[in-house]
C-alpha cells in the first residue's frame, strides 16, 4: 500500500486518539487528520494541545451513518476507536452499548465501502474472547463485522483488520490512574487478589496499528506478545504502605483475561511479536487461508491446545517494572 495520506480516527478524543495523532503529525507525508468523536469539549481540548494546520474535528456519532460518509469523503485511512467501553456502564445501560460498538461498527464498514477508503483497523480488546460480559460480546460482534466486510468488498480496494489488546497503561478510567487518586486515602480496593492483566502502553498500542496499516492483507486480528501483571503487584508498587481490602469482582469482569482461545487458536499464527487470527473468508478452505498469511506475515500455526491468557503467560512483569513503567508513561503523560 502507498503511505495513508489522509486518515479518519473515530473515537479520536480519547487515550488511544491522542497519541495516534501525535505519531501522524510527525510525517510531513500525512496531508490531513479527521478526529470524528461525539465530544465537542474534548475536541475543543484536543484543539489547545494540537495546533497543526492537518488536523480536523468533525462532531458526529458512529451511530449516524449519513454523517460517517459524509465525514469520509477525501479519506484513504480509518483507523476505529470509538466505543463505549466501561463494563459496568454497558451491563446497565446494555443497549446503548450495542447501538454504539455493533450498529456503530456496521455503519463505519459500510460507509467505507461506499466511500473511496482503502485501508480500515478496528481496535478490538482482550474482552472480546470468550466474552462474559456486554462489552466483550459487543466488540466481538465488532470484530466479526469488520473481518466479514471483507466477503463483500466487490472490486473494491479495500481491506479490513483488527488490532486486539489488553489494558492500556494509564488510560483513562483504568485500574492504574484510580490506585493513584486513591493513594493518598491509604487504602487501594483490590477486586481479586488472584486477578492478572495483559499490559500494554499506548505508543505499543499505536505500533500494532502502524503494523496493521502496513502488513494486513485483509481480516487479520492482530495480537501483541505483551506481558501480564498481578494486580497485587500492582497496588505494592502504586501503594507498599496502603491497605488493600478486597472488594469483590464487579459484574462481568474476569480472573485472568483471555485474547486467544483454545478455538481461535486452531486459526492462528505466531510472528516474531505478533499472534495474528486468520479469517475464516467465504469461499475458501481453512487450511490455504492458514498456509497464504503464513507466508505473507512469515509465520508458523501455534501448537496445538494453545490459548493466550494473562494468567498463564510466560512473561510477567515485576513490581519494578510497573513503578518504572508507570513513571514513564503514567505520571509523565499526567505531567503535560
Amino acid at each position: 500500500m502507498s503511505h495513508p495520506q489522509s486518515i479518519l480516527i473515530t473515537g479520536g478524543t480519547g487515550s488511544f486518539g491522542h497519541k495516534f495523532v501525535e505519531r501522524l503529525l510527525q510525517n510531513p507525508e500525512i496531508k490531513r487528520v479527521v478526529v470524528y468523536s461525539r465530544d465537542e469539549l474534548k475536541q475543543f481540548e484536543m484543539a489547545q494541545r494540537f495546533t497543526d494546520k492537518r488536523l480536523r474535528y468533525f462532531i458526529g456519532d458512529v451511530r449516524d451513518r449519513e454523517r460517517l460518509t459524509h465525514a469520509l469523503k477525501g479519506v484513504d485511512t480509518v483507523i476505529h476507536a470509538a466505543a463505549l467501553k466501561q463494563v459496568p456502564t454497558a451491563e446497565y445501560n446494555p443497549f446503548e452499548c450495542i447501538k454504539t460498538n455493533v450498529l456503530g461498527a456496521e455503519n463505519v464498514t459500510q460507509a467505507c465501502l461506499d466511500t473511496e477508503v482503502r485501508r480500515v483497523v478496528a481496535l478490538s480488546t482482550d474482552k472480546a474472547a470468550a466474552p462474559i460480559n456486554l462489552y466483550g460480546a459487543t466488540k466481538l460482534c465488532s470484530d466479526k463485522l469488520f473481518i466479514a466486510a471483507n466477503n463483500v468488498k466487490g472490486a473494491n480496494d479495500i481491506q479490513f483488520s483488527v488490532v486486539r489488546y489488553g489494558n492500556v497503561m494509564g488510560s483513562r478510567g483504568s485500574v492504574i490512574p484510580f490506585f493513584l487518586q486513591k493513594k493518598s486515602s491509604g487504602i487501594l480496593p483490590i477486586t481479586d487478589p488472584e486477578m492478572t492483566r495483559f499490559n500494554i502502553t499506548l505508543d505499543e498500542g499505536v505500533d500494532l496499528v502502524m503494523h496493521a496499516l502496513q502488513c494486513a492483507i485483509g481480516g487479520e486480528i492482530f495480537v501483541p506478545k505483551i506481558p501480564s501483571y498481578r494486580i497485587m503487584d500492582v497496588a505494592t508498587a502504586i501503594g507498599p504502605e496502603c491497605q488493600y481490602p478486597v472488594v469483590g469482582i464487579r459484574p462481568g469482569e474476569k480472573i485472568h483475561e483471555e485474547m486467544i482461545t483454545e478455538t481461535d487458536a486452531l486459526q492462528t499464527i505466531a510472528t516474531d511479536k505478533h499472534y495474528i487470527i486468520v479469517p475464516m473468508l467465504f469461499g475458501r478452505n481453512a487450511k490455504d487461508l492458514l498456509d497464504s498469511y503464513c507466508k505473507h506475515h512469515g509465520g508458523k500455526p501455534v501448537p496445538q491446545g494453545f490459548s493466550y491468557n494473562s494468567g498463564r503467560n510466560s512473561d510477567w512483569l515485576t513490581v519494578e517494572q510497573i513503578r518504572t513503567l508507570i513513571r514513564d508513561h503514567v505520571e509523565s503523560k499526567a505531567a503535560h
